[in-house]
């Protein structure tokens, strides 16, 4: 069981990922047109299943966040990386407001990985 609900938030990981990628870009490129309605409906699929099967992994694994310092981490960046890619998508309007809080996004969620694979609140100390 662990490890189907590990593949799968892994794969809705990539999936999340991808879609930001797809938005933040189409947003790049127009930051005047609307996101088609698939669009603006799929990532919110995908990350109540995200979600979902994160706290299962939580529970089967036995480490909570607000107990264990590395989930405790990963939910707050998982805050950040929301508010970031909510400007992106929503307040930022020029190219450039666009290109970088996307990145800043992008960085986040890097970080994010980095804190899941290596159960670490801080994963590039020695």
């Amino acid at each position: 069981m662990y490890l189907i609900i590990k593949h799968l938030h892994m794969t809705t990981v990539a999936i999340s990922l991808t879609l930001f990628i797809l938005r933040a870009g189409m947003h790049w490129l127009n930051p005047q047109q609307q996101l088609p309605k698939w669009l603006r409906i799929l990532p919110h699929i995908n990350d109540t299943i995200l979600l979902v099967s994160a706290a299962g992994l939580a529970i089967l694994i036995q480490q909570y966040p607000f107990v264990d310092a590395w989930l405790t981490t990963k939910l707050l960046l998982l805050l950040v990386y929301i508010m970031l890619g909510m400007w992106t998508l929503k307040k930022a309007t020029t190219r450039t407001s666009i290109a970088v809080s996307a990145s800043a996004s992008l960085l986040c969620f890097a970080y994010i990985v980095a804190v899941a694979v290596q159960h670490s609140a801080l994963p590039f100390q020695g």
